[in-house]
């Protein structure tokens, strides 16, 4: 049987601590420590079960700062092991003076969408002090959580093992895309199909959600619903609607909708049926379960006034035409709610300039539904590490139409608001 582990790789410049830190973790001499520089000659792994995480696959790997032929035969080995790592253990003796392994290690790491954590292990008394001259000299950390430890000291383990156990995401962490799913029920998805619907396939939320249902021997059934007709005023259209939902033969327990056809859905929708959207349902989905934390980031609209900036981010580069909802629905909702906030947009799978994310009041992004968890929790990292509150596509165009309809699309998902 394959056991799936998460692999965590302990990497920095020689005579850091890496293989001390291995050991401490392994609780026996599974690599050799000595203080001559390259000690390490290549990678040392160890298989371990850790209390909490379940299986894991440990590398010692050896410093990115050996200079020598051999150092630099060691370094594309080190590299290599960095892209199969699931967590990187940065370690950093503060004592020293030159950073560029722990830049490039970060860099790298960030480049290729890692959890990072960093261990500062302090082999004299000097080094607490020289904490902020680090972080001065590699300003990346400012994004990574920290611990301080002396790696030689035993009564260490448990501080370090609960550090990682806080703060690691494992890629074993099974999700249900729509957890309030029921054998025999029936789902409704709402399928407006606009004009950036690419023909002969359905959206990859949409197809997820039907093959999800379908999965868990439920029933799920398309509407397309005529958005021109509907927002023109034509009763026809939500006649159509109620005759739709009429025609099942079991009342459906939940629709999942379009964000945009919110302004219509959470008026139409009956109080016995829950809603919510697609794009809620990808970001709880891609954010492996941080849904609370968009909807805690909304708050932030609260506040909002001219001069703020907003940051909208949209993680693929759909062609983007008539009333697309990054570029020109979300934008019009703000200027007319708020006149004279500033918004930028970012598109793609980087943050393209992570220097100034602090600047953003908010971070308003798309489902994710075409980025990786990891490269989505690596946004989440960045901006919990500046303080920049995010929220989501799907949960705004809820704000946008009242506290009630926002309240509607979490019912499924059993979240309330903080009631003021």
């Amino acid at each position: 049987m394959i056991v799936e582990r998460d692999h965590i790789g302990i990497f920095g410049k020689m005579n850091s601590g890496k293989s001390t830190i291995m050991n401490m973790l392994t609780q026996q001499a599974t690599s050799l420590v000595d203080p001559t520089p390259g000690t390490t000659a290549d990678t040392k792994i160890a298989l371990q079960e850790i209390h909490g995480m379940g299986p894991v696959k440990l590398f010692d790997t050896a410093g990115l700062d050996e200079s020598s032929v051999l150092g630099q035969k060691k370094r594309v080995k080190v590299l290599a092991d960095l892209k199969e790592c699931d967590l990187v253990l940065l370690v950093i003796d503060p004592d020293t003076r030159d950073f560029a392994t722990e830049n490039e290690v970060l860099e790298n790491a960030r480049e290729l969408d890692k959890q990072i954590l960093i261990i500062y292990n302090l082999f004299r008394p000097s080094g607490e002090g020289r904490i902020a001259v680090v972080e001065e000299s590699v300003p990346l950390l400012r994004f990574h959580k920290k611990i301080s430890l002396v790696a030689t000291e035993e009564r260490c383990r448990q501080p370090l093992l609960d550090f990682i156990l806080a703060n690691f995401v494992s890629k074993n962490v099974k999700m249900d895309l729509l957890p309030f799913v029921e054998r025999d029920q029936f789902y409704v998805l709402n399928i407006p199909m606009d004009e950036e619907t690419p023909p002969g396939r359905y959206l990859r939320p949409q197809a997820m959600a039907e093959e999800f249902i379908t999965r868990r021997w439920a029933y799920p059934v398309s509407y397309r619903m005529d958005l021109g007709r509907a927002r023109s005023g034509d009763p026809g259209e939500q006649k159509r609607f109620g005759d739709f939902l009429a025609s099942l033969s079991r009342r459906p327990k939940a629709i999942v909708t379009d964000s945009q056809a919110m302004d219509l859905m959470h008026r139409w929708t009956p109080d016995d049926i829950k809603l919510t959207t697609f794009s809620i349902m990808m970001i709880n989905y891609v954010s492996r379960g941080r849904l609370a934390a968009f909807v805690e980031g909304i708050r932030a609209l609260d506040t909002l006034k001219a001069e703020d900036r907003i940051l909208i981010t949209e993680a693929c580069n759909h062609s983007r035409i008539a009333e697309d909802i990054g570029t020109v629905q979300i934008p019009n909702y703000i200027n007319r709610r708020w006149p004279g906030v500033q918004i930028d947009h970012n598109f793609g799978r980087e943050f393209q300039d992570n220097d100034h994310l602090q600047s953003y009041k908010l971070v308003i992004h798309c489902g994710g539904c075409m980025i990786s968890a990891q490269k989505l929790l690596a946004r989440i990292r960045d901006l919990d590490a500046v303080g920049v509150p995010y929220t989501n596509y799907g949960l705004f165009l809820a704000f946008i139409q009242g506290e009630q309809a926002l309240r509607q699309v979490l019912v499924p998902w059993g979240i309330d608001l903080p009631r003021d």
